[in-house]
C-alpha cells in the first residue's frame, strides 16, 4: 500500500488499495495554514444590492443637527473625534430591520458581519456608546420621526387626511416574580439604604479592602438599586389609589397593588395568547393612504379605551393640524375618548359594541342612546353606513400590518427598562418602517403622475 502525500489533518495518511501498475494521483489538498493577502475594500466586498447601502443613503439625507450640536470635539481644539451620528443612527436602523435590539450584540456583528463592518468603515464601537447613543437621544429620536414624516407631508405625500390607531402589547424586561407589595417595597427599600450606608462606612473605616474601582461599582449598584425601589414604592402607591378609587361601592375588591422592582413602570397586563405578563402597551398611528407611521406612544394601560384623544394631541403637536378621520378597533370606544376626539372635528370611525347582539334582541344599534352626546350619537349613527363600513375595513390593512412588520423585526420584548426608553425603542421602529417604506411612497406616487 502506497501512502499518499496529504497535507491535511484531516484527511487520512492512507490510500485504498489500487489496481497493480498504476501512478500515485495527484490531487489538489486543502492547504489551511496558508497565509493569502486580499487587495479587496469593503466597498468591493459588500453585495451591491445589500440594504446597509440603502440605510446608509437614507440616514444620509437626514438632519441630525440636533446630534452635532452637543459634540464638544471641533476643529482647532482639543478633544477626541467624536462618533459620526449618522453611523450610530444607520446602525441602530439597519440593526432594527434584522430584528437586533441587544447593544452587545450589535458590537460583536460590527466586528464580525461584513454588512456591519461596511457600515462601520474602519470606525470601532462599543457597546455603550451604541446603548447611550440609543437611550439618551430621546428627544432627538422623536424628532427625527417628525423630521421624515414632516418632508412627506410637504411633498404632498402624507395628508392625515386618515389615520388608523392600534395598540400592541409588549414584552416588559422584567419578571412577574419582581412584582412586589407595598409592604414589601418597604421592607427592600429598607434593606437598600442599609446596604448604601454600609458601603459608605466600609469605605471610611478599611478602604483597602476593595480598590478604588471596586468600591465605586458597588457603590453605584446599590444606589441604582435604591433609586429602583424608590421609584416602585412611588408607582405601588398610585396603583394603590387608583384601585381605592375604582373599587368604591364595590362588593368585590380588586387585587392588592404590586410593582417592579426591575422595571417599575411596567404592569402586569393581558397578552394577545391569553397569558398575563409585565409590559408596556405600544401605540401607533398609521396614515392610511400611504402606511407611514405619523404617531408613537408607549404606555402601561391595559386597555386602549384613553388611548385616542392623546393620540391626536400628539399628532396636532407633531405637524400642527388634526387627522380628518380616525380608524380604530372596539378597544378604543369609550363614550369619553370618541366624544373628545369627535369634538375636534375628527370623525371616528370604530365598531359599535355588541351590534350584532342587539340587533338579534329587536333593537338598533345605531340609534342615539340615553348617555350619548350629540358628538357620540353622531358616531354611532354614522357607523350604520354602508360607507362607514368599508372605510373601517381600511384600519386592518394599515395599523395591523405595521404590529406585523415590527413582530417580524423582533419587537416581541423590550431590550431596555423604564417607559421613556421603551417609548425610544418604538419609536425606532417607526423611523426604520418609515426610512424604507418611504421609498415605495415615492416610487407609487412617481408612477401615478406619469
Amino acid at each position: 500500500m502506497t501512502t499518499l502525500p496529504f497535507y491535511s489533518d484531516d484527511l487520512p495518511e492512507t490510500a485504498p488499495a489500487r489496481e497493480p501498475g498504476r501512478g500515485t494521483p495527484r490531487l489538489r489538498v486543502p492547504k489551511r495554514d496558508q497565509a493569502a493577502m486580499s487587495w479587496e475594500s469593503l466597498d468591493e466586498r459588500l453585495d451591491p444590492d445589500s440594504q446597509a447601502r440603502l440605510v446608509w443613503r437614507l440616514v444620509c439625507e437626514l438632519d441630525l443637527d440636533a446630534w452635532l450640536k452637543e459634540i464638544k470635539a471641533v476643529q482647532r481644539h482639543v478633544g477626541r473625534n467624536a462618533t459620526d451620528p449618522r453611523l450610530l443612527v444607520a446602525l441602530w436602523v439597519f440593526a432594527t430591520l434584522r430584528g437586533v435590539g441587544s447593544a452587545r450584540e450589535l458590537e460583536r456583528l460590527c466586528e464580525n458581519h461584513l454588512a456591519y463592518q461596511w457600515l462601520c468603515g474602519g470606525v470601532s464601537v462599543n457597546y455603550h456608546t451604541l446603548a447611550d447613543f440609543r437611550s439618551q437621544g430621546g428627544d432627538k429620536w422623536d424628532e427625527l420621526l417628525t423630521q421624515i414624516v414632516a418632508t412627506l407631508i410637504d411633498e404632498g405625500l402624507v395628508t392625515m387626511d386618515r389615520v388608523a390607531q392600534d395598540g400592541m402589547r409588549v414584552r416588559a424586561d422584567a419578571g412577574k416574580s419582581s412584582f412586589r407589595s407595598g409592604g414589601r417595597l418597604e421592607e427592600l427599600l429598607a434593606e437598600a439604604k442599609l446596604q448604601v450606608e454600609t458601603l459608605k462606612n466600609l469605605a471610611e473605616t478599611d478602604p483597602d479592602e476593595l480598590t478604588r474601582r471596586q468600591r465605586a461599582a458597588r457603590e453605584r449598584a446599590a444606589k441604582e438599586r435604591q433609586e429602583r425601589i424608590e421609584n416602585a414604592k412611588r408607582e405601588c402607591d398610585e396603583l394603590r389609589k387608583k384601585k381605592e378609587e375604582r373599587d368604591k361601592g364595590r362588593k368585590e375588591k380588586s387585587s392588592e397593588a404590586r410593582a417592579s422592582t426591575t422595571d417599575p413602570e411596567a404592569r402586569n397586563m393581558k397578552f394577545s395568547d391569553g397569558g398575563c405578563r409585565p409590559g408596556f402597551n405600544v401605540q401607533f398611528a398609521t396614515d392610511t393612504a400611504t402606511g407611514i407611521v405619523v404617531g408613537v406612544d408607549v404606555t402601561n394601560a391595559g386597555t386602549d379605551s384613553e388611548e385616542m384623544p392623546p393620540m391626536v394631541d400628539q399628532l396636532e403637536a407633531r405637524y400642527d393640524t388634526v387627522p380628518g378621520e380616525m380608524l380604530v378597533d372596539g378597544g378604543f370606544t369609550s363614550l369619553d375618548a370618541i366624544d373628545a376626539t369627535e369634538s375636534r372635528d375628527c370623525k371616528v370611525y370604530a365598531p359599535v359594541k355588541d351590534a350584532g347582539k342587539q340587533e338579534k334582541d329587536g333593537k338598533d344599534p345605531y340609534a342615539r342612546k340615553a348617555k350619548d352626546t350629540d358628538h357620540t350619537a353622531a358616531w354611532r349613527k354614522r357607523m350604520g353606513e354602508e360607507a362607514s363600513r368599508t372605510i373601517y375595513k381600511l384600519r386592518a390593512q394599515t395599523a395591523e400590518w405595521v404590529n406585523a412588520l415590527c413582530r417580524n423585526r423582533g419587537f416581541q420584548q423590550m431590550p431596555v427598562r423604564g417607559r421613556p426608553r421603551c417609548k425610544i425603542v418604538a419609536t425606532l421602529f417607526a423611523i426604520t418602517h418609515n426610512l424604507i417604506h418611504q421609498e415605495n411612497v415615492r416610487a407609487v406616487a412617481a408612477k401615478a403622475a406619469v
